[in-house]
């Protein structure tokens, strides 16, 4: 028995800079997790990850990775996306510069 389907959002990296990106309803890749589509229909998320690897002019390595819908909009549910919504861990790059 399959295990139900759980709420996920589109994640890849920016095929110029590398930056972790998030695919938006509007069909636009974000650098903040908190603007990405929760999809909470597993026909759904299927179909819009095929659109993301459509994009390969613009992203690299898309996949579709557990989230919780919180006040600010989908966040992470385990460590390693939480890592990657604070950047590159090689100071002074990315998201990290003002830390």
């Amino acid at each position: 028995m399959s295990r139900p389907f759980t709420p996920k959002v589109l994640t890849a990296n920016d095929l110029i800079e590398g930056d972790a990106v998030w695919l938006t309803p509007r069909d636009e890749w974000s650098r903040n997790m908190a603007d990405a589509e929760l999809l909470e229909d597993e026909a759904v998320a299927q179909d819009r990850l095929l659109f993301a690897i459509a994009q390969s002019d613009v992203v690299v390595g898309a996949y579709l990775v557990d989230a919780k819908a919180s006040d600010a909009g989908p966040a992470p549910v385990h460590f390693r996306e939480e890592f990657r919504t604070r950047g590159p861990s090689n100071y002074p790059h990315g998201k990290q510069v003002g830390a």
